[in-house]
């Protein structure tokens, strides 16, 4: 912990402010040292732009002038004197001493006991101070509340380091996922959809790669945008990417993006296809949570579908289920290879499997088996009814530049192999 906490952003990009501390948590430390020590006030301060103390925390039954977010010269304070010590951290009463009538505070608050102690952080810096006062002298405290005092300022010293290590981190996040979107360090990968009957390729869907692709999954990625707010942002500038790296312009192919339904409902998706019109585009809506607001998912797509089809991910597992086939009506159904894995030779997942067809059809929906894997996978789907497929079996994704020379091959219409 020291000055590497102040992260620099690029431009545009706003820090993570420190409010990732348990606020209840410490709120009730202070409560606690106070009633134990019968004191008016007690607070948390911090140091700050390096000749500046600021309340963080507060608790005082008085109505005070200044409360959390309150700051003054760090001069101004008997924290700072007590550090420098010029003031000794047990004060039964201010007026005993010379240097504390002098400062302003004493007389306006009044001050008269005061207990203090430096908030150090693990490697020894000062970070703040955890104090409790009160307005009157109190000449029965001793040095055994002074020992309650440092052991209640331990224990909030080091929760505000444990949240510090967790805003540093964010920072370091926040700013790692920001380079990325300005820098355009997205890849698009592509990795083939074939009709099962006649194996011509009918689309592709774009997978997002980072450069540490080797190391970490994208998922990764997306998952870290999100926890430091960041997470709209860089799945849109996925999907920019993927469109902009779309070469089938002028197939009948088409291209599919994924989209989460928060960045579905943000209503950026349906601004952003305006500009790709006359591409044949799917949006594939994957989820990982829970959806809350089906009414407001469904608007959302409604907008979307005047410039591209639906497509639900992970059809047979997670949280597309029932209502969320039924409520949203894709136009696509991506069986989820939890299903198409050794579907050939299992019973329950061949069910499962024809009860989606059959619902599918139903609504007027295709269905597209993920992870297809091998020939007889392939064949039992075909057997069971499933129109489409994607899988190693065919082809692992691609550098989308790759993609017209794979048509080229494989395509019914395909563009040209460049």
């Amino acid at each position: 912990m020291n000055g590497d906490l102040h992260v620099a952003l690029p431009d545009g990009a706003q820090p993570l402010r420190f409010e990732a501390i348990e606020n209840d948590s410490i709120q009730r430390i202070l409560k606690a040292t106070r009633t134990h020590l019968g004191a008016e006030i007690a607070f948390v301060g911090r140091y700050i732009d390096g000749d500046r103390r600021e309340l963080m925390y507060v608790d005082t039954e008085l109505d005070l002038p200044m409360g959390p977010g309150f700051s003054e010269p760090r001069e101004e304070s008997f924290c700072w004197h007590i550090l420098e010590g010029r003031l000794p951290e047990l004060i039964r009463d201010a007026a005993d001493h010379e240097f504390a009538k002098a400062l302003p505070i004493t007389e306006m608050l009044p001050v008269g006991c005061h207990l203090n102690v430096p908030l150090r952080l693990s490697n020894g810096e000062v970070f703040g101070s955890f104090c409790c006062l009160s307005r009157t002298a109190d000449r029965s405290v001793s040095e055994r509340d002074m020992d309650v005092l440092r052991a209640f300022g331990k224990l909030a010293g080091e929760m505000i380091e444990t949240s510090l290590v967790r805003d540093e981190e964010a920072n370091r996040l926040d700013r790692k996922i920001c380079d990325v979107i300005a820098e355009g360090g997205i890849s698009t990968y592509q990795q083939p959809i074939h009709d099962l009957s006649s194996l011509r390729v009918v689309g592709v869907e774009s997978l997002s790669r980072f450069e540490d692709a080797d190391r970490r999954s994208p998922e990764k990625w997306f998952e870290e945008a999100k926890s430091v707010g960041r997470g709209l942002e860089l799945e849109l500038a996925a999907i920019k990417s993927a469109l902009d790296a779309d070469s089938l312009a002028g197939s009948e192919a088409y291209i599919s993006v994924n989209a989460s339904p928060e960045t579905v409902m943000s209503g950026e998706i349906a601004r952003l296809l305006r500009h790709y019109s006359g591409r044949k585009v799917v949006i594939e809506l994957t989820e990982h949570e829970q959806v809350s607001d089906f009414a407001a998912l469904r608007d959302a797509l409604a907008e979307i579908r005047q410039h591209a089809r639906i497509a639900v991910d992970d059809v047979g597992a997670g949280y597309a289920g029932l209502r969320y086939l039924v409520d949203l009506a894709p136009d696509l159904l991506k069986l989820d290879m939890s299903l198409t894995r050794e579907i050939h030779t299992d019973l329950a997942r061949q069910a499962m499997a024809k009860a989606i067809v059959h619902f599918a059809k139903a609504i007027g929906a295709d269905v597209i088996a993920e992870g297809i894997e091998n020939a007889q996978e392939l064949e039992m789907l075909k057997e069971i009814g499933v129109s489409y497929g994607q899988g190693y079996y065919f082809s692992k994704p691609i550098p989308a530049g790759d993609i017209p020379a794979y048509f080229a091959v494989h395509g019914h219409n395909a563009v040209a192999a460049s």
